[in-house]
């Protein structure tokens, strides 16, 4: 059984030019259908969830009429202690919508500012601007709401070092729990991508992109803001659970175009199309169109690879207990190699070793030893 529920809300004002997230732009009808087709799912559940995370896409692009409806439908999927999450940009969210959200349970918002400077926003394409940013939060911390996090991108072509820190000072001057730290990639299905093909654009060098990683590391560190996974920072109690779900490789269930469901070993991926999303479940059609059943060893080696991005690490007796593998047995051929080239490094306690986690070396380079796990 499923321990977190996520839906995606496929709708957004404007595509940004980085982003390769499924959605389309907003439109009513469309996205009217689109709720009519989730509720009956959602009311078809009939089970709680200790996270659920409502994501997109831009869920605050709908209409308050639709979100209400999408919101009522969830209320039985709530427990006391639900950590219940929505995210939202700041030039879709207002006072009625956040009154919504504190009315309907929602207890966390993640949102999306990406940057406090209005050059480089408009180079990444959003369409607000850093006074809305902040606007937004401030707005959900006056009217209630005690958990507020934002998403940060950094290592923007034409960017410096200095400018990312006076970035960083001015998100910890808001009344936030949790940032999250992205240095920009190029997503080959992006805009983005084809201009660094033709030329207009010129990626950062990987060790300015470095630096400014390392900046945002010490910086949210001395103002109480602590690394608990490889691009994700929070005030102590406040890490996301949602997404500590994923990097423990627990079991999810995923609505909506696009979403991912993993359940019992078998992961299950639901088509990117919108329209005919709505079409399929109207016609009583699954919306699946791959699935696969991993086998215990398979398993095994993903946990490693997203439970490594942790700052934790992983810990061998968890491990075992958790996949039925010997961690250092089942990764015997990886772990010498990472850990000569400084990028993992082995915990100790008692003279017994108990454990490993990334070095700082292998924060930068996470992806890298991932894929040594798999």
């Amino acid at each position: 059984m499923a321990t977190s529920l996520y839906i995606h809300i496929p709708f957004c004002k404007r595509k940004c030019l980085y982003c390769d997230f499924y959605s389309v732009i907003y439109d009513n009808g469309l996205a009217t259908a689109y709720i009519d087709v989730l509720i009956p799912q959602i009311e078809g559940l009939n089970q709680q969830f200790s996270t659920i995370y409502i994501g997109g896409g831009t869920p605050t692009a709908l209409e308050e009429t639709l979100l209400s409806k999408l919101l009522k439908s969830l209320q039985k999927c709530l427990k006391q202690d639900t950590e219940f999450t929505i995210e939202a940009n700041p030039e879709s969210l207002d006072e009625d919508k956040v009154k919504l959200f504190l009315d309907s349970g929602i207890n966390r918002l993640s949102i999306g500012a990406q940057s406090f400077r209005d050059k480089k926003l408009r180079m990444l394409g959003r369409i607000h601007d850093s006074r809305k940013a902040k606007e937004a939060v401030w707005l959900a911390s006056k009217r209630g709401f005690k958990n507020i996090g934002i998403d940060l991108i950094f290592g923007v072509w034409e960017e410096n070092i200095e400018a990312w820190k006076k970035e960083i000072e001015e998100a910890v001057k808001l009344p936030l729990t949790h940032i999250s730290s992205y240095s920009l990639t190029y997503e080959k299905s992006t805009p983005l991508f084809e201009a660094v093909k033709n030329g207009s654009v010129k990626p950062l060098a990987d060790d300015l992109a470095a630096g400014m990683y390392e900046a945002a590391i010490e910086g949210l560190a001395v103002r109480g803001f602590g690394q608990y996974e490889v691009s994700n920072f929070a005030k102590a109690g406040y890490e996301c659970r949602h997404n500590l779900n994923y990097w423990n490789n627990n079991s999810y269930m995923g609505l909506g175009a696009s979403a991912v469901s993993y359940i019992d070993g078998v992961r299950e991926a639901n088509i990117r199309d919108v329209g005919e999303y709505i079409r399929r479940m109207e016609m009583k059609k699954t919306p699946v169109v791959s699935s696969e059943k991993l086998s215990p060893v398979r398993r095994a080696k993903e946990t490693a690879a997203v439970k490594i991005r942790t700052r934790d690490g992983i810990d061998f007796a968890w491990f075992k207990e958790k996949t039925g593998f010997d961690f250092q047995e089942l990764e015997k051929r990886a772990i010498p190699k990472l850990i000569e080239n400084g990028l993992l490094k082995y915990r100790k306690e008692n003279g017994i070793l108990t454990g490993v986690h990334l070095k700082r070396k292998g924060l930068l380079l996470c992806d890298m030893v991932s894929s040594e796990f798999l």
